[in-house]
């Protein structure tokens, strides 16, 4: 069952549903943050991936009527800035989601991502009544982390070689919150000043397994 995807705004920044009149202006986005964006893309260990946008997005829409996925254009100013897409949607005892983004360089440092994700979060906590929301992260990925550390969200773990990441498996550190934990929301909370101290901080330790010998991206 298709899940409503709404527009949400916050200050400037903006997400609402992808559509197919997008894949021009998205193509251009994805093509000139090539540098900006090759190092954390998806990629398919078992052969090279299409760079057909409409096709994707004609996925990504598939995915959501089948109640299994909410994707986000993220605007800024009324300019696209990237994409989120909230994946992996399960319901009953599981009730939980993964959350996925990319957003262009020259408009890093505006807290775009941040806003963005936590919009994403709440309405999947309070509108589609999801339990948990998971991000995964390549270790060396410092502005991502950041993303985490300003929400709140809470380390869970290393993953070992995770995610086929521009053409090689890669470890990512795993994130995640459980609605009793957010009484306010995920934007609220962060904007109000009252995420926990030390939260979304990976500890030293774990950092240092990341890096060694033998798990190291390449």
């Amino acid at each position: 069952m298709a899940i409503p995807i709404p527009t949400m705004r916050e200050g400037k920044v903006t997400i609402r549903p992808i559509r197919l009149k997008d894949a021009r202006l998205l193509e251009r986005e994805l093509l000139d943050n090539r540098t900006w964006l090759r190092k954390w893309e998806a990629t398919n260990p078992h052969g090279a991936m299409s760079f057909d946008v409409r096709s994707s997005i004609r996925s990504l829409q598939s995915n959501a009527r089948a109640g299994l996925g909410m994707p986000f254009i993220v605007e800024y100013d009324g300019e696209l800035a990237g994409q989120l897409n909230v994946s992996s949607i399960s319901y009953g005892s599981l009730s939980s989601a993964t959350i996925g983004y990319w957003v262009s360089e020259r408009f890093a440092g505006l807290n775009v991502t941040p806003t963005a994700v936590a919009l994403a979060s709440d309405y999947g906590y309070f509108q589609v009544g999801l339990h948990r929301i998971e991000i995964c992260i390549r270790p060396e990925n410092a502005a991502s982390l950041r993303v985490v550390e300003k929400l709140g969200f809470r380390y869970e773990g290393l993953r070992r070689r995770y995610i086929h990441i521009n053409g090689d498996w890669r470890d990512h550190f795993c994130f995640a919150l459980v609605a009793e934990e957010l009484p306010i929301g995920v934007l609220r909370r962060w904007l109000s000043g009252a995420v926990p101290a030390g939260a979304g901080t990976v500890p030293e330790s774990e950092r240092i397994a990341a890096l060694q010998p033998g798990t190291h991206p390449r």
